[in-house]
């Protein structure tokens, strides 16, 4: 006779069941993971994350490109607001998911791997106007869903601000180049040198359905003060797209830059590796007050740029521009102080923000700019019917990441349209917020950052400055997801149950609990380390 504990079935008791002594009961839930909320072009990241882990990695790129068919430039550009929001923090640092990307963003352009084949063709012709980063977005999108796109594109070559505002040295072009190429053999028609004045004499010589405005915020803004005739003030946006050409911008030995975004970086750097000797950016403000993300002005730094804090040009005569010192007001906006000094520079170069050229928009009345922007709906559609717009266009907020998420959405939105549909918006999970892990369950593990290159050597060239992930460092940084708000199947639960309540389905399935047998003591809900699992109250 066999002994009486081998005779039980999983989910079986040695006890009478207790299923009516509950009060609440125990369930297993799906919550929104943090990164997944930040990401602005609305990836799932835990997922991917997960794939890596397994070493899937085809699979796990496959799951980025549902969302965003560019991650080996996304991993080079993004400012990373998922890693902000991880909740890894709490026990160490966070996750690595930027650099992790790039890692398959590069094997993918390694390995040749391309989209899945697109949708059955739906007849419908779209145009996309701008080949930036929504252009390109929304065009895979729009592809995938099987219309037929043709993208328009004013510049001679395709990349918008990824190719004519962001250096070399952060993207290189062989990048950008091969994500443009898969997206474009999908079928796209990408016309270059074809820039559009009347868009409603276009649409109905074409017969275009609808229309994807995605022009980028490539017009300089300029601000006054006293020069004299031979003086030499150029923008940033013009010095980083003559960077695009066979002659380089001369900015001379000694430059200034003034702003402090991150495009006044950028030309900063760009400067020095033209050969500037000294290069000074001139900001208004303080180092707390400076829009640009802090990791390049320590990478600035680095590179011996220097910053000149509290300080706004009054004029530039000759090669002297005369600085008056500032002060912060209580609010935080400076004041001029009366107080100024000297320096020398070949030329200034202005980085105080870009605009958008309206031009497009002459003769179509609907079309108007407020404060900037293009007004859209929450189908991203224009006040024109059948026109949608994204990007730069819609958004003060202005960079890749962002624009890639516009390009996903109004193609969707597009395709319900052009199908005599809405775009239906999802509902979200609850937040897996950090106070709902039991972090003390995972241990600390080293970040496995990207390496930089020497700053002593880096400026000698426009070669990238961030250098990729090995595998094994990839598949380290991906094992340090905690996986929030949605059940690894650890079995912390199956452990502590004390009535053996809860049941294993198999790998991949979860667990399941026989309410007969759970009193609702809630050990499996303390103990879930991801928060994958709540009490709610008992139904009568």
């Amino acid at each position: 006779m066999k002994p009486f504990a081998t005779v039980l079935e999983a989910g079986t008791s040695l006890t009478n069941k207790t299923g009516s002594w509950r009060i609440e009961r125990p369930s297993y839930v799906n919550r929104l993971p943090p990164c997944n909320k930040a990401c602005p072009a609305g990836e799932n990241i835990q997922e991917w994350l997960s794939l890596v882990e397994q070493e899937k990695y085809e699979d796990a790129w496959r799951e980025i490109v549902k969302h965003n068919p560019m991650p080996a430039i996304m991993g080079r550009v993004c400012y990373h607001p998922c890693e902000n929001a991880c909740n890894r923090v709490v026990v160490d640092n966070p996750v690595g998911i930027n650099s992790v990307e790039q890692f398959l963003g590069d094997m993918a352009i390694r390995e040749g791997w391309y989209f899945a084949p697109a949708a059955k063709s739906s007849g419908k012709k779209v145009l996309v106007i701008g080949a930036g980063p929504a252009g390109l977005s929304a065009a895979h999108h729009l592809a995938q869903l099987g219309h037929k796109v043709t993208i328009k594109e004013s510049q001679k070559k395709a990349g918008g601000m990824m190719r004519y505002g962001i250096p070399q040295y952060r993207l290189a072009r062989k990048v950008l180049d091969a994500e443009i190429k898969r997206i474009v053999k999908q079928g796209v028609d990408l016309q270059l040198g074809t820039k559009v004045s009347d868009l409603n004499v276009l649409m109905k010589e074409e017969s275009f359905e609808a229309v994807f405005l995605s022009v980028g915020a490539g017009k300089a803004r300029t601000t006054p003060f006293p020069t004299e005739k031979d003086t030499r003030v150029f923008d940033a946006v013009s010095v980083l797209r003559d960077m695009e050409g066979k002659d380089k911008p001369d900015l001379g030995k000694r430059v200034a830059v003034y702003g402090g975004g991150n495009a006044a970086l950028d030309v900063a750097r760009t400067a020095k590796r033209l050969g500037a000797k000294d290069v000074t950016i001139i900001y208004r403000r303080n180092r707390e007050k400076m829009p640009a993300h802090d990791f390049e002005v320590e990478e600035a730094l680095e590179e011996k740029i220097e910053i000149n804090f509290l300080s706004t040009i009054k004029s530039y005569q000759g090669k002297k521009i005369t600085l008056e010192k500032m002060a912060l007001d209580k609010s935080g906006f400076p004041q001029p102080t009366g107080k100024t000094e000297r320096m020398e520079a070949d030329c200034v170069v202005l980085a105080l923000g870009q605009g958008v050229d309206a031009e497009l928009f002459d003769g179509v009345d609907a079309l108007k700019m407020e404060k900037g922007i293009i007004p859209v709906d929450e189908q991203m559609m224009t006040a024109q019917e059948g026109v949608f717009a994204g990007g730069d266009m819609v958004s003060s907020f202005r960079n890749v990441t962002i624009s890639i998420g516009h390009g996903k959405k109004a193609a969707r939105c597009m395709d319900a349209w052009l199908r005599g549909q809405k775009g239906a918006s999802s509902k979200k999970h609850d937040l897996a917020s950090s106070d709902r892990l039991n972090t003390w369950y995972y241990e600390k593990a080293p970040r496995r950052n990207r390496k930089l290159a020497d700053p002593a050597q880096r400026t000698d060239s426009f070669d990238e400055v961030i250098k990729g992930l090995s595998q094994t460092d990839a598949l380290s940084e991906a094992r340090r997801c905690l996986s929030c708000g949605n059940c690894f199947e650890c079995d912390n639960c199956y452990g502590v149950c004390p009535d053996n309540a809860i049941k294993k389905l198999g790998k991949g399935k979860g667990f399941e609990i026989n309410y007969d047998y759970c009193k609702g003591c809630g050990l499996c809900v303390a103990e879930c380390p991801c928060g994958a699992m709540e009490m709610t109250p008992e139904e009568n």
